[in-house]
This record gives structure tokens, sequence and C-alpha cells, in this order.
């Protein structure tokens, strides 16, 4: 009689289990794709294998992340101009006795420091205006003192000049020291105008820079400009710089070590990236025949013949990491910003719930008996 009434138990146990959806923390991938073949189907599902990597690579990009442009490295002299707002130090030295610049006993007049005006020029006694915006220091000297010679014949100039505000690059924010810099030399770059601010923040995942020039801005990865020094930007004076964390990430969730928004570490992620960064399938309950990449393109993109676009705007691409052209084409294949990547569970994590709640039945039974 006991083996009947464990029996009975096991029975009806299993029959509720059936009738019923069990607890668990993902879904099944039949659950998910079950409607694919559906004529009236919202969306479309496409497998992750080498054959197909090329087509899927043509699709229209997703995510809404903004995409700008980069400007390379520019050669410029060394040393830099006199800009308007610039500060200029003017030493004359005159050994003329009827000097109108140096007492009798002084061999050397210390002008004032003198702020370059809008037009580029300065004030110098008993010659009025010279013209120096836009040359370099030597050059300016050369041109304060031919100006001179028609009062004093023998005068000697000295002349150095400091970068005042108009000469200069902001770095606004993302950097341990924000500020505004003199540019010292014409061939300034953006990683030393960083350096200038104490570098980036630690607190980035990928920090991207972005350049403010005029009403157009360009931007790149750090870890990009690092790599390539060709892509090291000349600043110009008037740039601003601002540091950001990158725009782009995925949604992990399911079967995995982390459910949360993940931000991009690098500028191309692709899907076998972002299962790592999901902290793997899990061990227990993962499916690794069962991965998911769900997106939705715009409806412009979609296409009937589904080659130079999918078939539906949602698509979900489908992987197995069991198989070695899955592993390969998960590696080459590039996660867009936004993307759903999504680990189904087992089957079998069904079946050892179903098991274990009939055998605590049985249990159950026993005591009773």
């Amino acid at each position: 009689m006991t083996i009947w009434r464990n029996s009975i138990v096991a029975i009806t146990i299993a029959a509720a289990l059936s009738a019923c959806a069990l607890p668990r923390g993902a879904a099944l991938q039949s659950e998910i794709t079950k409607q694919a073949n559906d004529q009236q189907a919202l969306f479309a599902v496409y497998p992750v294998v080498n054959t197909l990597l090329p087509r899927y690579a043509k699709w229209p990009a997703t995510g809404g992340v903004p995409h700008y442009s980069w400007i390379g490295k520019q050669s410029a002299p060394i040393g830099r101009v006199i800009l308007a707002g610039d500060q200029v130090k003017i030493a004359v030295w005159d050994s003329d006795e009827n000097s109108l610049l140096t007492a009798r006993e002084q061999k050397v007049a210390q002008l004032q420091t003198i702020s370059v005006s809008t037009n580029g020029s300065v004030f110098v006694p008993y010659v009025g205006s010279v013209r120096i915006g836009g040359t370099t220091d030597s050059a300016a000297r050369e041109k304060v003192q031919d100006a001179l010679l028609a009062v004093s014949p023998s005068a000697q100039v000295q002349l150095s000049s400091t970068a005042g505000n108009r000469h200069s690059v902001s770095l606004v924010s993302g950097v341990n020291s924000p500020g505004s810099f003199p540019i010292e030399e014409r061939d300034m770059t953006v990683l030393t105008a960083l350096s200038l601010g104490g570098g980036a923040k630690d607190q980035f995942e990928n920090p991207q820079i972005r350049l403010l020039r005029g009403n157009t801005t360009y931007a790149i990865s750090l870890n990009k400009l690092l790599q390539s020094p060709a892509l090291d930007t000349t600043i110009r004076s008037g740039d601003k710089i601002v540091v950001a964390e990158d725009e782009s990430y995925f949604l992990a969730l399911g079967a995995t070590g982390k459910e949360e928004l993940i931000t991009f570490p690098k500028e191309h992620v692709s899907a076998l990236d972002a299962v790592t960064l999901m902290g793997g399938v899990s061990d227990s309950r993962g499916n690794p025949e069962g991965i998911l990449i769900l997106r939705e393109y715009s409806s412009k993109a979609v296409r009937d013949d589904g080659v130079a676009g999918p078939s539906k705007s949602r698509v979900v691409f489908t992987m197995d990491l069991t198989a070695a052209d899955g592993l390969f084409s998960a590696g080459k294949f590039t996660v867009n910003p936004k993307d759903l990547v999504y680990v189904t569970e087992s089957p079998i994590t069904s079946a050892r719930t179903i098991i274990g709640l009939i055998g605590s039945g049985v249990g159950i039974a026993n005591q009773v008996n």
C-alpha cells in the first residue's frame, strides 16, 4: 500500500506542476521564440553563424548613440603667436645720452606690461601703436625695435609675451583639475592638454574625449587616442575639452552572473565579450545553447528579403555556445548599444525542480504513513 500511496502522491504532484509555471529566474528559449514561425509574428529570429555574419554587418546601426567624427594631428610650428588679450613685456636698452626712454644713468627702460588690443596692437611711447598680433615673440621684437629707430637709433628691444584668455584651452569636466590653461606652443595636443588637467578621472569605464571647436563637436575614446599617436589632435585657441563616460551600454538579463545595465568597456563589444562581462552563463541554471540578443531596428531598415535589413523591426539573434562555429561567430558578432543580452534557462533545471519536488512529496507521504 505504501508504494501505491507514494506513486499516487508523485503523480498528483507531477500533474499539479504541469498545470502551472515553475518558479525560475529566466525563460526557456522555446518560450521566447515559440511564435517566430507565425505569419503574424512581430519579430524575426536569426542565428549567429559564420555564413550570416557579413549580412548582419551591413544592417543599419541601432541604439541611438550619437556618432562623432575626429580629426588627426596637424603639423604646427614650434612656438606660438601673439593674440589679442596676451600680455607683453617690453624692455628697451639705449646707450644714447639724450635718449627719450632712459635717464642719464639708466641703460634700460622697463615698460609697463601691455595687453594686446583686439586689433593686435600695443602702444609704445614716442612711437604709437605697433601691430604685433599673429607674430611670434621674435618677430614682434623686431617690429617694435624698427618702430623705435625713428626716435632712438641705438635702441635695442627685449620682448616676451604671456598667453591671455583667448590663447587658451578649457578643460571643462571629467578631469581631475578642470580649468583654463594657456597654449604655450602651437603644436600643443589633446593629450598634452589633458595632462595639464591632471588626466581623466578614474571613475569612467570607457572615457570618451569630446573636443568642442566652434559649433562642431568631435569625439574619440581615450583608449583609441592613446593607442594611435597620429590621432592626437593639435589644439587651437578657444577649444574646449570634455571627458565623459561612453553612452553605449547593453542590458544583461537571465541565467547569468549579473543582471544589470553594463557600460561598454571599449569601443566595440562582441557577443562573447558581453557574456563574459555578464559574469558568464550560470552553471546551475543557464543554457549555453540558448543565448539571445534582442534588438529593435528602425521601421525604415526592414526589408522583405531579410538581406539588406531584417524582415521585422524586432529581431532575436540566437547563439549556441556549445558549438565551435557558435563560439567563433559570437566573438565576431558586434553588440549594439541598448541591446538586450539574455541567457535562457536550461530545460534540465525544470526537470530537476520537478524531481526534487516529487522527492519531497514522497518523503511527506512516508512521514504520514
